[in-house]
């Protein structure tokens, strides 16, 4: 008996077993048997070791490499099957671990891609893990098992053996770096421009697979010892995305905050508009994000800065507005100028405006409490006319910009109505983002007067008509008289401005409604009116205008005055306006003539009646005779001479 490839299931005890057959008519018959113990066999168990490294460590990033010493008695043909596995414990069970790459008898490898497995020669097989990482931290096991061929070619395993764990420690050596916050633009008032950069210095063992990342962080400063808790302006992440706070979210959006990566190594956060509100302390803190195998980004440390304060003194802008009069005796006619000095405090390169105001002095009541606008200059030296009405004096005022900080009012030809109190009101304006503007401060400057000392006519005006009360229909006649006092005038040297008003009620609760108006020209302008009644405005006298109501009716009843403005040649030869004047009102009434209002529809009424009845009169006449009439017939009594009973 000769057994080849003898296996573990061999071993045993072997005997022989002989028996003799003798053939009789045709068939066998077992005559005797006879059995011996041949040996006793005894398989001797194949000798496999497995040795790894006890201990290994190595760098995060790094490669791994670990081999798998395989120690047997067999020198003949058999084949090795070598597994990797690992865990977290050195005495985890084998069909628990993961398993990392395998070997098999046909010298197959399966493994994932971030990891190798090799054989140099038949005892030494090698685990190759690519870019470890901390997750790599643990223990590796390698088991083998041998593989011999048998009958029918089937393999049959002799013999397998676990190696002891192999510890393998990753270290990580993380970034080594400094941070620091400097303001390169530090705000010295309100919405300056105020620039923060964050720098990183100092970088050691950067490996590629680590990024930077900022976060921006805001902290009010107390003198007091209390706690403030830090508001987060915007953070950064990883991949490189930006996350703003609740402080910093919606003026990023309106582009007051930025924050930017400038350089690799270097972050901003700048404020365009610096408020009193962003005053405080400041710090980012740099963060370093290692990518893992999955492509992902974890951060793994963060350095801070050290704080950086922004302050600034708030303190009140001032503007103080000076005015003077080169010339403070000047007669009507003549130009009058107003210089405005202007200086200012804690306000930021500023630029002025300027607007000319003049106010009637105290005491006139033809316009008191009124504030008039006359011209005014902008920061960007435009000038504009405000309210300046006078047509014949269009570029009778000038306003001009003699110095950066000074100022200068003109105006010509003077006229008594010009008389008040004329200031420069004067705004601050400071610049902001480029081309945009912010008012700082404004200040109105001393007052300049300017009083006419003059002992000229006085000018009085009244209202007379012969026909205060009217019928409708008639003309109603007003006269506005204007008398003189004081110096005696040429006629040739008046000339007047008078307006026509009516207050269509009984009172004057009413605002008045302007008629007609005669300019000192003689045009006579006529403000349009609903009803069918003309008007006419002339000059009858020098001295006195005659308004005529043409074809009156029921609403032209009311109260009515005239105005008048005089003009007053001086002997410069210039015309001189005078304040204007108001004559009393006088009530005009329309009645209505009875006679002639009930005389046509009496007429018609009795008209109207008369023809009815004689309609009436015709209709009953018509029906009686025509439609109402019958015939009667009579029988007639035959006429019969009675006679006496004794001639029958």
């Amino acid at each position: 008996l000769s057994v080849a490839r003898a296996l573990a299931s061999d071993q045993g005890s072997y005997r022989c077993v002989v028996s003799e057959w003798i053939g009789e008519q045709g068939s066998w018959q077992e005559i005797q048997e006879k059995a011996v113990e041949v040996a006793t066999v005894l398989i001797q168990p194949t000798v496999l070791r497995a040795a790894v490294a006890r201990s290994v460590s190595v760098a995060e990033g790094k490669e791994l490499d670990l081999t798998c010493n395989i120690t047997t008695d067999r020198a003949d043909d058999v084949r090795p099957e070598v597994t990797w596995y690992f865990s977290r414990s050195p005495d985890s069970i084998l069909p628990g671990s993961p398993v990392l790459a395998r070997l098999d008898r046909d010298s197959l490898v399966h493994s994932s891609p971030h990891i190798a497995m090799s054989h140099a020669d038949a005892r030494s097989y090698h685990l190759l893990v690519r870019d470890v990482s901390k997750e790599n931290s643990g223990y590796y096991f390698c088991h083998v098992a041998l593989w011999a061929p048998g009958h029918n070619r089937s393999w049959h395993k002799v013999a397998e053996a676990r190696s002891a764990p192999a510890s393998v420690d990753v270290t990580w050596l993380e970034p080594d770096y400094q941070v620091y916050l400097n303001a390169s633009k530090v705000p010295e008032f309100s919405d300056d421009l105020t620039e923060l950069e964050c720098r990183i210095v100092d970088v050691k063992s950067s490996e590629a697979s680590v990024r930077f990342a900022v976060s921006w962080y805001y902290r009010v400063n107390r003198r007091s010892d209390d706690v403030v808790a830090s508001e987060l302006l915007a953070v950064m992440n990883g991949d490189w995305t930006l996350k703003y706070g609740d402080r910093s979210k919606q003026r990023a959006q309106d582009g007051d905050f930025i924050f930017s990566k400038e350089h690799t190594d270097t972050f901003s956060f700048r404020i365009q508009r610096t408020t009193e509100e962003d005053r405080g302390n400041y710090y980012c803190v740099v963060s370093a994000w290692t990518r893992q195998r999955n492509d992902s980004w974890v951060k793994s440390k963060d350095v801070f800065s050290k704080p950086v304060t922004i302050f600034w003194a708030s303190e009140d802008s001032v503007l103080v507005v000076k005015a003077r009069q080169p010339k403070p005796f000047f007669a009507a006619g003549n130009t009058f100028e107003m210089t405005c000095k202007v200086s200012s405090q804690n306000i930021k390169s500023p630029r002025y405006s300027v607007l000319i105001t003049a106010e009637k002095p105290v005491g006139d009541l033809s316009s008191p409490n009124e504030t008039k606008y006359i011209i005014s200059l902008d920061q960007d030296s435009v000038v504009k006319l405000e309210n300046w009405t006078d047509a014949s004096r269009a570029d009778g005022v000038v306003l001009e910009k003699v110095q950066e900080d000074e100022f200068r009012y003109r105006m010509y030809q003077t006229q008594v109505s010009d008389a008040g109190l004329y200031r420069c009101m004067v705004t601050a304006w400071s610049p902001v983002r480029g081309s945009l503007w912010r008012e700082a401060a404004t200040g109105l400057s001393n007052p300049i007067e300017i009083d006419f000392q003059t002992a000229g006519p006085v000018f009085n005006a009244s209202v007379h008509s012969d026909t205060p009360s009217v019928i409708r229909g008639d003309l109603i006649k007003l006269f506005c008289i204007i008398t003189v006092e004081g110096a005696a005038l040429d006629p040739d040297d008046m000339a007047f401005d008078v307006s026509w008003f009516a207050v269509h009620s009984f009172g004057l609760d009413k605002a008045p409604v302007l008629l007609s108006s005669l300019d000192r020209k003689g045009i006579v302008t006529t403000a349009e009116r609903d009803g069918k009644s003309e008007l006419s405005l002339e000059r009858v006298s020098v001295l006195e205008f005659l308004l005529q109501v043409h074809g009156s009716e029921d609403q032209d009843f009311g109260n009515y005055y005239c105005s008048v403005t005089p003009w007053v040649k001086s002997p410069t030869g210039s015309w001189q306006k005078e304040a204007e004047i108001y004559s009393k009102p006088i009530f005009v009434t329309v009645k209505m003539d009875v006679l002639n209002a009930f005389k046509y529809p009496l007429l018609i009424g009795v008209g109207l009646s008369t023809v009815i009845g004689l309609l009436s009169c015709l209709i009953g006449y018509c029906s009686s005779h025509w439609c109402c009439k019958k015939e009667v017939q009579e029988t007639r009594r035959e006429r019969r001479r009675l006679m006496s009973m004794e001639m029958d």
